[in-house]
């Protein structure tokens, strides 16, 4: 059996798999345990895990977990920790880059960038069957790339990412800043009579398209895939990318190019069970 697991900023959620079928499925509170512990946890009551596979929302280089702002890691060597003590198969990708092994098998491609804007922006970028990782595995921060001064803090510390601009935590600080409604939508400021509040999502929408337009560019994908829950809850933005790209991104490299909405539900999840064949 294979145990797949998404370690989300909010959630650790698993599943249990035997041949593609779903035998078992649960999650917690990414702050009430240590990512290590919530698996042996079900390492002692499941006895017949040959392989685990982990979505990781932060970044890990060669099985060891190097960076992760939102998650409890109570073990950073956790690939070899685990393939000694429990004699199984194990495999961690950055979330973003197992979001991008679904997307393409699910496109049938081997050149395709997946955009998602959640809490932040991370992208995830699959060139001719290859994930672009880097040296510290941070090659495709599309979030962390300078954009503009704000009077806010990122969580790696510079005040001037693109990911202050466009995901769901700079809209949070930017209603705050503007002291506008929090639970107005992207729809409602774009839509408001209000100053701030069509300040806000201009500026939500210029930050997208300037990081959509960065990520054509620079890899030349064949499919550009917009998710994340921000994009999939205002599914009209993938129109506004399409119709205005032009003026944000390299032409040749907007040639035969499809930009669409995702259509997995869970792809971080999914694509955590496809490290097994990646890594072959």
């Amino acid at each position: 059996m294979t145990l797949g697991l998404d370690a989300g900023g909010t959630y650790l959620r698993y599943e249990l798999r035997n041949q593609n079928k779903i035998i078992k499925a649960s999650s917690v509170k990414s702050s009430e345990i240590g990512l290590s512990q919530y698996i042996e946890n079900i390492l002692s009551f499941e006895k017949n895990i040959k392989n685990i596979c982990i979505s990781f929302a932060g970044q890990v280089k060669d099985g060891v977990i190097s960076s992760s702002p939102n998650i409890v890691v109570d073990r950073h060597n956790i690939k070899e920790y685990f393939e000694l003590k429990y004699d199984v198969n194990f495999f961690i990708e950055n979330d973003l880059n197992c979001a991008v092994l679904a997307e393409a098998k699910a496109h049938k491609s081997d050149n395709i960038c997946a955009l998602y804007i959640g809490t932040g922006l991370g992208l995830g970028v699959l060139s001719s069957s290859t994930l672009i990782e880097g040296a510290n595995s941070v090659a495709a921060e599309l979030g962390h790339i300078p954009y503009k001064e704000t009077p806010f803090a990122c969580g790696c510390g510079k005040s001037n990412c693109i990911e202050l601009f466009a995901s769901g935590t700079a809209l949070k600080m930017w209603k705050s800043y503007y002291d506008v409604d929090e639970s107005l939508t992207l729809k409602e400021l774009k839509n408001s009579s209000n100053k701030n509040e069509n300040k806000i999502y201009e500026e939500f929408e210029k930050a997208l398209l300037y990081a959509a337009g960065t990520a054509i560019t620079l890899f030349n994908p064949e499919f550009l895939v917009l998710g994340g829950g921000i994009m999939m809850s205002n599914s009209d933005l993938c129109d506004t990318v399409i119709s205005k790209m032009q003026d944000y991104a390299m032409p040749i490299a907007l040639q035969k190019l499809k930009i669409q909405n995702t259509k997995i539900q869970n792809a971080s999840l999914e694509g955590a069970f496809l490290l097994k064949d990646y890594h072959a």
